[in-house]
């Protein structure tokens, strides 16, 4: 397919904020409130993402402080169901129990040793090494050799389970290891208010792939919060996806970076029309017949927007005529911190990053397909794992056209972290619109470091 070289009569694109106000059906007005970010700083230290010190206060006034997603509860369908959830060195076990969710510090308290290794479904957690067991509720039920652990009281809570704090929205399960944190419902604010029509209770876990990188967690995620990247890393959707006339709003404890679709990156050397357009996001090939209806009066947005209507009429019902434009074609990535990517609108895709194990410079990157359903609720997915070095278009199939800009985002992102480990620069540079999400999420994590760090001098 070619397109029409003729970068003078190229305009610039409308900004998406005012681009909605033009679809045939427009996007509700809560949906559109504009709050944009002013940082408090655009030169964010190298050392955040290459070194050791930094990765330790992240774990302590991060990880042991934050809500963070643990598992769906379709992960969990029924009691004595759980998943290990690690993070940072810390390790989780996040249970179905008789009284309802709960999660418990993965170790034993007579040696140390984790429960559990795996997730799977169990009457008790019973310590492989010497047997200490604990009931589903964390009271102690059982150790040996009761003459000789005098300090041992089964009724005592030093001897039940640590707990940490369990919140779900959703369909997801959260935590937070601090106990005295504020509520998940202050935390998210009014972010269920705009999810509230795109119901991610009652949808499954449809694909789970998870890719290990070598690269620090925030550098992994920082690829997915501006749409700057787009014409050098992903050039095939540079025709159809925005990228300087985006959204991107940040409302507390949660973001989004909303990128237009039907309409060309900023700085694309060529004219596209609106045909050509449609061809680079159904991927028709030249001299192929397009597989939607297009009239010569359309636009590429409409297009897609009748056609995602009617994909989801199956599920929607008559409710599909009043779903909005932007809902069904633009690239929703909500955030909420500091590591979780539920997109919004009639998206699947929700992403996840986390350091591997306790390393600071390597990381697990997680996709996963949120998909709606009718009737009984189907199984839900198995992780697929793509190893270091690994390409997901070859491991992950079942991300179909996703695994192709994993892969190329991939590609970025170990080396990022190279250049970061021998640049001579002691800052990296943000910008002050496109990457206003990677400064709110920086500003938010070194207010509570350096909150943490001051309240214990």
């Amino acid at each position: 397919m070619t397109l029409t070289e003729d970068p003078e009569t190229a305009a610039k694109a409308e900004s998406w904020y005012d681009l909605v106000l033009e679809d045939r059906v427009p996007l509700p007005e809560y949906l559109r409130e504009r709050k944009q970010y002013v940082a408090n700083e655009t030169q964010i230290p190298v050392s955040v993402y290459i070194t050791r010190e930094h990765h330790l206060l992240e774990k302590e006034h991060i990880w042991r402080k934050a809500w963070q997603v643990a598992c769906r509860e379709e992960n969990i369908p029924q009691v004595g169901s759980y998943v290990v959830y690690d993070i940072a060195g810390d390790s989780y076990l996040v249970v179905r129990s008789r009284n309802g969710i709960k999660a418990y510090v993965n170790s034993c308290l007579h040696r140390g040793r984790v429960l559990k290794d795996a997730d799977g479904r169990c009457s008790e957690f019973r310590c492989p090494f010497h047997g200490f067991t604990w009931r589903l509720d964390g009271k102690l039920r059982y150790y040996p050799a009761h003459g000789e652990f005098p300090d041992v009281d089964p009724e005592s809570d030093d001897w039940k389970l640590p707990e940490a704090k369990v919140g779900t929205w959703g369909g997801f399960v959260f935590i937070n290891p601090d106990l005295g944190c504020e509520p998940l419902e202050e935390f998210l604010g009014d972010m269920p208010e705009h999810f509230a029509a795109w119901d991610f209770e009652n949808r499954y876990l449809e694909g789970h792939v998870a890719k290990l990188l070598r690269c620090n967690w925030k550098i992994a995620q920082e690829a997915f919060d501006e749409g700057l990247h787009l014409a050098a890393t992903h050039p095939q959707s540079a025709p159809y996806v925005g990228d300087a006339n985006a959204a991107v709003d940040t409302y507390g404890n949660w973001a989004r970076q909303i990128s237009p679709s039907g309409t060309p990156v900023e700085d694309l050397p060529v004219a596209v029309t609106e045909e050509e357009i449609v061809k680079r996001m159904l991927d028709v090939r030249e001299g192929e017949e397009l597989p939607i209806p297009f009239q010569q009066d359309s636009t590429a947005r409409d297009s897609m927007a009748v056609a995602a209507r009617e994909r989801w009429r199956p599920v929607l019902g008559d409710r599909a005529d009043t779903v909005s434009d932007a809902e069904l074609v633009d690239h929703w990535n909500y955030a909420i911190f500091p590591n979780y990517h539920p997109w919004g609108g009639y998206n699947r895709i929700v992403y996840r990053f986390r350091p591997n194990g306790d390393r600071h410079d390597e990381c697990i990157f997680e996709v996963m397909f949120l998909t709606p359903f009718n009737g009984e609720r189907p199984p839900s997915a198995k992780v697929t794992w793509v190893g270091f070095g690994e390409s997901a278009a070859v491991q992950a199939p079942e991300l179909s056209t996703l695994a192709l800009v994993m892969d190329q985002d991939a590609f970025n992102m170990e080396s990022v972290q190279r250049g970061l480990e021998a640049t001579r620069r002691t800052h990296v540079t943000m910008s002050t619109f496109q990457e206003s999400m990677i400064t709110w999420r920086h500003d938010k994590m070194m207010a509570l470091i350096d909150a943490g760090e001051s309240a214990k001098a």
